[in-house]
This record gives C-alpha cells, sequence and structure tokens, in this order.
C-alpha cells in the first residue's frame, strides 16, 4: 500500500515535459533589496494533463506575491506539434543583497500513459539571483532617511475640499494625497509625510493602503489625510513635499513632489468686495444716452469745420516700403496703381503737394522712358505716401499733373 501511493515515474521521453523559471530583471541589472523581480514560471507539455499541483520553494530570503491567475494555453513546438502551456508569473522582492539561489519550483502533474494514470514530478533547474550592494553616497535600501522607494512608476495626486484658500479662522479644509507605486505591494509605501508649518493646525487622519494586482506587476496605494485649519488672519504659504523614489526602469534616484500650496487669501477681505455689481437704474442709463447723443449733435452741428483725413491701408504702406527697400520700381508702381484709381481723395491729395506730385512723375519717367529723369528716392516717396493727407476738395474739370497716373485720356 505504501508503494502504490508513492508518485510513480512515467516513461515518458526526455523533453516531453519541461518547467523553466526566468528572472525578469529591471534594465537587466542586478535588483537591489526590495526591488521587485518577476518570477515567469513555463511549462510546456507534450502529454494530456488530468489534473496537477506546483508546489513552490520557501523563498526563505524574499517576499512574494502570484500575479493574478495560472493560465493554460496550446502552443506549437519547433517540431510543428501541438502542445500545452502553462504560465504563471510570481513577484519576488529579496530581504538583502547577496547571492541566492531559487531553488526548483515543482509540478506534479497526472497524465494518462497509455490509458493509465501515471503521476510525474516535472521540477524547474534552479535560479542564481544576485541582489547588488548600493553604492552612491545618499539613499538607497539601508538608509533610514530618506524612505527606499523602488518603483517603476510613481503618481501622487493632491485634492483638498473646500479650496485651501477660501478657508478663513474658525473653518477647516481637509487635504487627500494619494500615492501610487508600480512595481511595488503596500507595505512598502513610506509613512504619513510630516505637513506642519507656522499658523496652521494639522489634526492627521487615517492611513488606508492597498495592493492592486496587474499582469505587469504589483501596484501600491496609499492615502493620507489632513484637516487644516488656519490659526491667524494671514495668507499661509505651504511648502512642497517632496518624495524621493528609485526609478528601476533608469536605474536612477527621481523625485516626486506632493505640490505647494496657500491657505487662505483667496477671497475678499470685505464682504462689500464680494457682492455682485449693481446694475444701474434704467433712467440712469436713458439719460446717459441722451446726453451722449446730444454732445455729438454739438459737436458736429456747432464745432469747427475740419476736414477728413485720408491715409493708405497697413498693407500698402507696407508694400511700398518693402519695394523701396529692394529698388523695386516696377513693383512700387503696380502696388500704387490701384489706389490711384480708387482712392480720389488721395490722388488729389498727392497732386497738391509738389514733392509727391515730383516723385511720382520721376517714376513714371524711370519706367516709361519720358525723356532723360532722375530716378526718384523711393525710400522717401514711401514714406511721404504714407503719411495721412487732408483730403483736397474737388477741382470739378482740373486733371493737373497727375491726370496720366489716374488711368484716364
Amino acid at each position: 500500500m505504501l508503494f502504490a501511493n508513492a508518485p510513480a515515474r512515467a516513461e515518458i521521453d526526455p523533453g516531453d515535459l519541461t518547467l523553466t523559471v526566468t528572472p525578469e530583471r529591471n534594465g537587466n541589472a542586478d535588483p537591489f533589496s526590495r526591488e521587485m523581480v518577476l518570477l515567469r514560471i513555463r511549462g510546456v507539455y507534450r502529454q494530456p494533463i488530468l489534473l496537477e499541483e506546483v508546489i513552490q520553494p520557501s523563498l526563505a530570503n524574499f517576499s512574494w506575491t502570484q500575479l493574478g491567475r495560472d493560465t493554460w494555453s496550446k502552443t506549437r513546438l519547433p517540431d510543428g506539434q501541438v502542445a500545452i502551456a502553462f504560465d504563471r508569473v510570481v513577484a519576488i522582492f529579496p530581504h538583502h543583497a547577496g547571492d541566492f539561489t531559487i531553488e526548483p519550483f515543482l509540478h506534479r502533474l497526472t497524465v494518462n500513459d497509455g490509458g493509465v494514470r501515471k503521476v510525474v514530478d516535472v521540477p524547474s533547474p534552479p535560479v542564481q539571483l544576485s541582489v547588488a550592494n548600493w553604492t552612491k553616497p545618499v539613499g538607497g535600501p539601508d538608509a533610514k532617511e530618506p524612505w527606499w522607494l523602488p518603483a517603476r512608476e510613481v503618481t501622487i495626486t493632491d485634492s483638498w475640499s473646500p479650496d485651501p484658500e477660501t478657508v478663513k479662522i474658525g473653518e477647516s479644509t481637509r487635504r487627500i494625497v494619494t500615492l501610487e507605486a508600480h512595481g511595488m505591494v503596500a507595505e512598502g509605501l513610506p509613512p504619513r509625510p510630516v505637513m506642519r508649518t507656522r499658523g496652521i493646525l494639522t489634526f492627521a487622519g487615517p492611513v488606508t493602503r492597498e495592493t492592486i494586482i496587474t499582469p505587469t506587476g504589483p501596484i501600491a496605494r496609499a492615502t493620507y489625510q489632513w484637516d487644516v485649519r488656519p490659526a491667524i488672519a494671514e495668507v499661509i504659504p505651504l511648502d512642497a513635499i517632496i518624495i524621493p523614489w528609485f526609478d528601476t526602469v533608469s536605474r536612477t534616484l527621481r523625485e516626486a513632489e506632493i505640490p505647494a500650496r496657500q491657505i487662505g487669501g483667496g477671497l475678499p477681505d470685505r464682504e462689500e468686495d464680494a457682492k455682485p455689481i449693481t446694475p444701474a437704474s434704467p433712467l440712469v442709463v436713458v439719460g446717459a444716452a441722451l446726453a451722449a447723443f446730444g454732445l455729438g449733435l454739438a459737436l458736429v452741428g456747432f464745432g469747427a469745420p475740419t476736414r477728413s483725413r485720408a491715409r493708405l491701408d497697413r498693407a500698402t504702406r507696407r508694400a511700398l516700403v518693402l519695394a523701396a527697400a529692394a529698388g523695386d520700381a516696377t513693383a512700387f508702381r503696380a502696388r500704387l496703381a490701384p489706389v490711384l484709381q480708387g482712392a480720389p481723395d488721395l490722388a488729389r491729395a498727392w497732386r497738391a503737394d509738389p514733392a509727391i506730385a515730383a516723385g511720382l512723375d520721376a517714376l513714371d519717367g524711370t519706367l516709361y522712358g519720358r525723356g532723360s529723369v532722375t530716378a526718384p528716392d523711393l525710400t522717401d516717396l514711401a514714406r511721404r505716401l504714407g503719411r495721412p493727407v487732408r483730403a483736397a476738395a474737388p477741382t470739378g474739370t482740373d486733371r493737373g499733373r497727375l491726370a496720366d497716373l489716374d488711368g484716364r485720356a
């Protein structure tokens, strides 16, 4: 009876049942103490499995947690045959530095071997794992300050209710800070930070911790809570709180920050400043409108007679300046032609200015060969043309010297 109950070894070809354990090191580097290492356990079995049981070694120098359930699937082998694949992921956290041997995992399988149920133990090869010593001058797993926080990613969320800037003496606000670290369990997160400054009273609330299991590793979450009450009627600055952590991907020390805030000072000090603006009386509005209308009539009807001023638009002024800077008389004249035809007020004003009229004559003489003339100073002409001018009164049939520039015979 004793031998009948003992596990029997089936006559199975080597390689039919294999179990491997592969450590996944962050950054392909030796981990430090309390840094997560993933053990990927994989079995590949050619024979049908009736029952199974994984016997895990003690892992005496590690803390560990299994990530999710075991998975079974079909896989195709290099020789084309289809086999059964078994996968399990375990996260381990070494307690201290040193060289360690992870003893074999054992997969106890019940198989059907030619119609006979047989129990077969499939061990994995032992795995050597080195845990490195911290050699940098600051931080590290053994330092008392700051807290050792090795993680793939650290995020902080900060919320207040109500907004701290609106709180006055005798009132309180609640601050809740949530710290999340990817690649850690909740027990590895730091204790509640100290939040203390002059002029406020703080009442620390409970700390809640939880570990969220994901296929890529655990996510540790801690929630810290304070009730804050100002004790003085002044604006109280609350400094930022720095939380150092070790980035296990880039293998560098980094910092996360609980942001700085301000207590008080966000609302007006006097109640009348916070009151909404009272709308003006309709009678006042109508009276003001009539007064403005009357003033406008007085300025138009009885004011000193003025003459309107005309000016080239900004785009045309800029185009003339650019053409003058480039010495391009053709572009200068082409840009000016539509203005002379479409803005009679400007054309009359320029005709009345001897300097501008002479410059335009010289420009046309240069372009169209009207005798031997000196080329105009385009920069000076552009400056004169860009000035606002008083619109000259129409002169009837007087065409003047710029008639040809208007495009009329």
